[in-house]
């Protein structure tokens, strides 16, 4: 699995602003990115994805920054409000995806200290999610019947190419983390379409015999989740099955704070990622704005898996510091008060960086 930024020079980061306390979050998470704390230097090129700015803009912002991102492989989002009037600025988040080709979400559900799972869940459960085309985006309308009745009707689509793309990189993940392939497609009702999709993971699993692959339908896939017995899996999913998916195994871990969400863009092989915007999975939290009291988990983890694209000795080592002192930091009770703590937003920043600073420091003693 190649990556976005593997040259020796600064590594360029994209950095998209946005709303409430994703805005507030996001600066947290770059005083975790500073140079004097992971070592490695970076440069940023900063774009104002605020709703005011969309709008001003007409999403012009959005655009400019998707085209930065394609250049520099490297993406870091605040969380941005996504108005709900008709004929407003819509999603940045739907323009982002298009404009960078990302065909894959990837969300990691992860134990987090101290805090309680349910459904016996144990090692991590990545869902690797399409990120285009199926249920969104795709033309719906309604008709009346003769009758008076009426019916409404939909007409989504998957192509075979973005269906690969999801398949083959499930398969390297899960063999870079040493995970099963566990669930797939309701192909046996959809033969057609969602048969598209059972071929391109069956073909990956063929590439990879190495990888554990044990095929379901979607409905198996969710029951047989509140059995699991602490493997950890790699869950191929549709882009609305991936959606659901995604909800329910981070709840299944206690809270959402433990995952970072990592859109993934790929070259015309449909194998190789050239672009990486991560970003937090939740949303931008107005009651707790201005309050510091605010959980950065995710946000500052979307910083480890950002640097972890990176293949540079150094990006490595900072990826796994601040993974590691993130956790560290919660397991012994210095948390923010949604997962039980007293810690604000930013004592809990403050620690993680004096942990990030300690252990790379310790490691380069090492050798």
């Amino acid at each position: 699995m190649s990556t976005p930024n593997n040259n020796e020079n600064k590594p360029l980061i994209t950095v998209m602003h946005g709303d409430q306390t994703g805005e507030e979050l996001l600066q947290e998470a770059l005083r975790v990115l500073e140079a004097d704390v992971t070592g490695v230097e970076c440069d940023f090129e900063h774009f104002d994805l605020s709703l005011e700015n969309r709008q001003k803009t007409k999403n012009e912002v959005v655009r400019q920054a998707a085209e930065a991102m394609c250049a520099s492989g490297l993406g870091l989002k605040a969380a941005t409000i996504t108005p709900e009037k008709r004929g407003d600025v819509g999603s940045p988040n739907a323009i982002l995806r298009e404009d960078i080709d990302g065909k894959v979400i990837l969300r990691t559900g992860r134990r987090i200290p101290n805090v309680r799972p349910v459904g016996g869940v144990f090692a991590p459960i990545a869902i690797v999610r399409m990120a285009v085309e199926d249920a969104y985006g795709a033309d719906e309308w309604r008709k009346e019947t003769e009758d008076g009745d009426e019916v409404a009707y939909r007409k989504s689509h998957i192509t075979r190419s973005t269906c690969r793309a999801v398949a083959e990189f499930t398969f390297q993940y899960a063999e870079r983390t040493g995970a099963r392939v566990f669930g797939g497609p309701k192909y046996t009702v959809s033969p057609v379409y969602e048969g598209m999709f059972k071929e391109e993971l069956d073909a990956a699993a063929e590439r990879r015999p190495g990888v554990p692959y044990q095929p379901l339908l979607i409905d198996a896939t969710f029951a047989l989740l509140m059995q699991t017995s602490g493997d950890p899996l790699v869950i191929p999913a549709l882009n609305r099955d991936g959606d659901l998916l995604s909800d329910m195994i981070l709840q299944m871990f206690g809270s959402i704070a433990g995952s970072e969400s990592l859109v993934l863009g790929f070259d015309k092989t449909a194998t190789n990622v050239k672009v990486v915007m991560a970003e937090a999975p939740h949303g931008t939290a107005p009651a707790l704005e201005g309050k510091n009291i605010a959980n950065p988990m995710s946000m500052i983890l979307a910083n480890a898996a950002l640097l972890s694209y990176i293949e540079q000795p150094k990006a490595e080592q900072a990826s796994r510091a601040i993974y590691e002192s993130v956790f560290e930091t919660v397991h012994e009770g210095k948390a923010t008060p949604d997962l039980g703590g007293s810690f604000s937003t930013s004592e809990f920043t403050d620690e993680v960086i004096r942990r990030v600073k300690a252990k790379i420091e310790v490691w380069a003693t090492l050798g």
